[in-house]
């Protein structure tokens, strides 16, 4: 039986809602499941008109099947937000309907409904009370398996995850240690072998400039390189610790197909330059595929018209290439 995906509209004074009339818009281009939005009616209705999208919005509840999600109208299961202005500063006020929007995609996915969940850009800064925390965190916290997500910015071409996410640089180095890392290469790693039959090449980077510290025993000597030791036991095909300067210079024979770094931004910024907005944020670890386009709320440009609907239509996408 195919089930819909559940798109959380997320943060409702974001590109969100511009990114979604633009995937429904273009839907017909490429090849989906059907999807769903969870968020407000009204706002997204007030948003409509501002953006000036001829586009129809139907309002869905938990009753909905797949024949009414398969129409010409925008199908939202809605989510009760009072704004009487399409678009408002950023701010917690909209906490309350954002973590709503979640328990309701978590409550599809507890009975069956969906298949999936994508949610569109939240603002970490203003909607989590640990600032270290990002909706990677957050979900497996709420389904009680902390410690086990995996961040995986995936693009068919490469993919990179990092080991640490969002904490201070300052962190990173108490923050890594052998268990975490062979237990996090080796979620990619059956990720790979289970959703697309393929065991994957990965490379774990050092943390130091040139995987080398003056200081005794670093993180290179006692952490990694002892986990790569491990990880190979298992026939698991991972090389390192390389170089974190020259990680993502490489021929076509040893290309690797994921990246592991020891810090967010170590992957994501060389990741980020050679892909741009070709690629999504997975979740792995969870019980269920969490996708999210790979950026941001873009408050510079909200309201404008111009927001890039090419990740948000890549996370739609996946759902095709996997098992």
């Amino acid at each position: 039986m195919i089930k819909p995906i559940a798109i959380i509209a997320g943060e409702p004074n974001s590109i969100s809602s511009e990114i979604i009339f633009k995937s429904w818009s273009l839907r017909k281009l490429y090849t989906h499941k059907p999807f769903m939005v969870i968020g407000s009616v009204k706002l997204l209705n007030l948003q409509k008109k501002k953006l000036n999208f001829k586009i129809k919005i139907k309002e869905i509840n938990n009753s909905f099947s797949l024949k009414n999600l398969k129409n010409n109208e925008l199908p939202v299961y809605n989510v009760d937000y009072e704004q009487k202005k399409p678009f408002q500063k950023i701010s917690k006020k909209s906490n309350k309907y954002i973590l709503k929007s979640f328990n309701i995609g978590l409550n599809l996915i507890k009975n069956k409904k969906v298949c999936g969940l994508i949610n569109c850009p939240v603002s970490k800064e203003t909607l989590f009370t640990n600032k270290n925390q990002g909706v990677t965190e957050f979900l497996s916290k709420k389904i009680g398996i902390k410690g086990n997500e995996v961040m995986l910015i995936y693009n068919k071409k490469l993919s990179v995850s990092p080991i640490t996410t969002h904490i201070p640089v300052k962190q990173i180095s108490s923050k890594i240690n052998k268990k975490i890392l062979i237990k996090k290469v080796k979620t990619i790693n059956n990720f790979y072998k289970d959703n697309f039959n393929k065991k994957p090449k990965i490379s774990v980077l050092g943390l130091n400039p040139h995987n080398f510290s003056r200081l005794n025993k670093a993180e290179e000597e006692k952490i990694i390189s002892p986990a790569i030791k491990n990880i190979k036991k298992m026939k698991i095909k991972v090389a390192g610790p390389i170089s974190p300067d020259t990680a993502f210079v490489f021929n076509t024979k040893d290309k690797p197909d994921v990246i592991v770094g020891m810090y967010h931004d170590q992957v994501l910024t060389p990741f980020k330059t050679l892909f741009k907005y070709d690629a999504i944020n997975i979740t792995l670890g969870l019980p269920f595929i969490r996708i999210s386009p790979d950026h941001g709320v873009a408050k510079n440009i909200v309201g404008h018209n111009i927001a890039s609907p090419k990740s948000l239509i890549e996370s739609i996408k996946f759902f095709n290439l996997i098992k």
